[in-house]
């Protein structure tokens, strides 16, 4: 094939792609249009309509271009799916990433992390702790793995952490009920249908996330749907909970779970955390550890796993002041910006933007939440993403929780396509708020006026001796019902004190059928002098998914060299990441080489840089090639200047 043709080729194919992800883009922002009243499912159907066609030619393009290259080196290079086979073969073969329980068949999203892979996502974790932990003051802490399911009653997790799922009636076997569906309408789409058939399958499929439980199964029912690959009926849907479920204790009867996030821990742990501050705000408090996720069929390597690496931040602030002291060292820091109102647009493209801009443009909620947004990018582009692949993307409005502020991901594209690795989210102060009110525990932290703040208050006081005298063992209870007066209730009873003399308590609260009189109480308004206040804090949450991270890293980092004979795959890796740091030969295999060879490598380890020798007998080329298959940045060769 000439090198016009594929060059043309492979244009065809860039223009396709493209074309895809922009109706990719209007398809998510008609889903928000949809959500918020501006369009309406009927536009959302063609939308996604239009993205089928755009992918089914993109799909005749990418053929068109394997066969142009035929199936060459080049194509290796260039097509995403052998690139990441031959990523996965490297990963595998040199002892980066390994299938769990690989000699019993192996469990699916299960990984073992072999001797570079390990050293790897150590290296990662080490300067994730410096870089935030450390260089931030931040208070961390290793929290318990098993949960109790109180705690995650609380948080949400229990009762909707879940997918619907489906049942092989005969074998038992379990499939996701929207997934089973969505196949089974977009296979019928293939084929001639009648106008009215094809609009009603049209309108499921733009709404099938929405689905209850109840209208899935209808749905399913409707069109047919059976277990995939023995046609066996299927149950009717029921909710699959994420969560790892176990007991604590010997007995059995204490329910917990597997943590399917470190936030919680860090969240439950707060009034320690603030004791330990003394008792001031702002602060933050980190976790990193594992935490677990059921997936009911994880694909895609060590990307979506049931077991996994988190590092978690809870930045702990005054929700009236969100501002952050060292803002100004990250303003001038330009990336890909994602807005929500360029999702949203017809341009539907990432802006790079100066922080400080995105901020004059109120595009960011705070500038808490911006520092983290820069100082994430400072992480990730420190352990090896490329900044050109990674971007910020906003979540558009129907993405949040409700009590969400502003949320964002980041975002980097790999052969998968754009995969969240962090997420960075302005809470409120939802998660205190709601392990108060299920543990009965004040979360609550005292904020210190700059000035002391005068304020009318309303001021209860029951006359001690006169209600004593007058209603003897029963006083405490009056006096109690007294004190805890709402303040409309005190003044509605302070009114009819003045107009009649007296008042029933029991018409004002719950205190029980007692006479009380103007001598009793003691109800006005009086200016008081406050130094501070109480409040639940606000949380901003970067929470960042270390196997996704290392994972995007390991596909930036890698390519292939050819050479005259045979093709060499190489990491490029920061020395920051690297699992071996440097590599020491000697140029002949001789003693007197060798010994300074070995002289070297000892010093280099005694330094903390984790060192190879390489005393075999190959070429000092082979050698090279050998260390750069697995990343070292750095070699050192003994020589005959060396000895000198």
């Amino acid at each position: 094939m000439s090198g016009d043709k594929l060059a043309e080729a492979e244009k065809a194919l860039l223009e396709a792609q493209s074309k895809s992800d922009e109706q990719g883009n209007n398809v998510r922002a008609t889903k928000a249009a949809v959500k918020s009243g501006t369009a309406t499912k009927e536009q959302l159907a063609e939308e996604i309509a239009k993205l089928k066609s755009l992918k089914a030619d993109l799909d005749v393009k990418r053929k068109a271009f394997d066969e142009a290259v035929g199936g060459g080196s080049k194509a290796a290079a260039l097509n995403k799916e052998a690139f990441r086979a031959n990523l996965a073969n490297v990963l595998n073969q040199r002892c980066f990433v390994i299938p769990g329980f690989q000699i019993y068949g192996g469990i699916a999203g299960l990984y073992d992390y072999g001797p570079p892979g390990c050293a790897i996502k150590s290296n990662i974790q080490n300067y994730w702790k410096r870089h935030f932990v450390l260089e931030e003051k931040m208070l961390e802490i290793e929290g318990s793995a098993v949960t109790p399911e109180p705690v995650l009653k609380a948080s949400g997790h229990v009762e909707r952490f879940t997918d619907f799922m489906v049942k092989d009636l005969k074998n038992g076997e379990c499939f996701r009920a929207d997934h089973l569906l969505e196949a089974k309408l977009e296979e019928m789409q293939r084929n001639p249908l009648e106008g009215s058939v094809r609009k009603d399958i049209e309108n499921v499929l733009a709404r099938i996330d929405e689905l209850t439980a109840e209208e899935l199964g209808e749905q399913l029912k409707k069109y047919g749907c059976k277990a995939p690959d023995t046609n066996n009926d299927i149950s009717d849907p029921f909710p699959f909970n994420l969560m790892f479920a176990t007991s604590i204790g010997p007995k059995g009867d204490v329910k917990g779970y597997l943590r399917p996030e470190t936030a919680q821990g860090i969240f439950v742990n707060f009034p320690s955390l603030l004791y330990y501050n003394g008792m001031k705000l702002p602060f933050a408090a980190a976790q990193l550890g594992q935490s677990f996720r059921n997936e009911i069929s994880p694909q895609q390597g060590i990307l979506r796993v049931r077991e996994f690496t988190q590092a978690e931040i809870e930045h702990f602030v005054d929700p009236d002041f969100k501002d952050h002291p060292k803002f100004h060292k990250v303003a001038d820091l330009e990336m890909l910006i994602f807005s929500r109102d360029v999702q949203v647009s017809d341009v539907k493209k990432p802006v790079l933007m100066k922080l400080q801009d995105a901020m004059d443009k109120s595009i960011i909620a705070n500038t808490t939440l911006a520092y983290f947004i820069g100082r994430t990018f400072e992480f990730m582009v420190a352990v090896g993403v490329n900044p050109q692949r990674m971007r910020f993307r906003q979540h558009l409005q129907h993405e949040m929780a409700h009590y969400a502020e502003d949320c964002w991901d980041c975002e980097v594209e790999c052969s998968y396509g754009w995969v969240e690795c962090v997420g960075i989210a302005d809470r409120s102060a939802y998660d205190l708020k709601a392990h108060a009110q299920a543990s009965k525990t004040e979360m609550t932290a005292f904020i210190k006026f700059d000035k002391p703040k005068f304020v009318e208050e309303l001021v209860v006081e029951p006359n001690k001796k006169v209600i004593g005298k007058t209603f003897k063992r029963d006083a405490k209870t009056v006096q109690s019902a007294l004190e805890t007066l709402t303040e409309g209730n005190a003044l509605k009873l302070k009114e009819q004190l003045e107009k009649d003399g007296e008042a029933s308590l029991k018409a004002f609260c719950d205190g029980g059928d007692f006479k009380i009189t103007k001598e009793m109480i003691k109800i006005e308004m009086q200016e008081k002098k406050l130094s501070g206040k109480m409040i639940t804090p606000g949380v901003i949450e970067p929470s960042f998914g270390i196997g996704r991270i290392l994972y995007c890293m390991l596909e930036h980092c890698f390519y292939t060299r050819e050479s005259d004979d045979e093709k060499k795959t190489v990491f490029r890796f920061t020395p920051l990441v690297a699992p071996t740091k440097c590599t020491v030969f000697p140029l002949l295999q001789k003693d007197e080489f060798n010994a300074v060879a070995r002289d070297i490598s000892e010093t280099l380890i005694d330094a903390g840089l984790s060192t190879l020798i390489d005393v075999t007998g190959t070429s000092i080329g082979k050698r090279y090639a050998r260390t750069d298959e697995i990343g070292v940045p750095f070699a050192v060769t003994v020589d005959h200047d060396t000895l000198g």
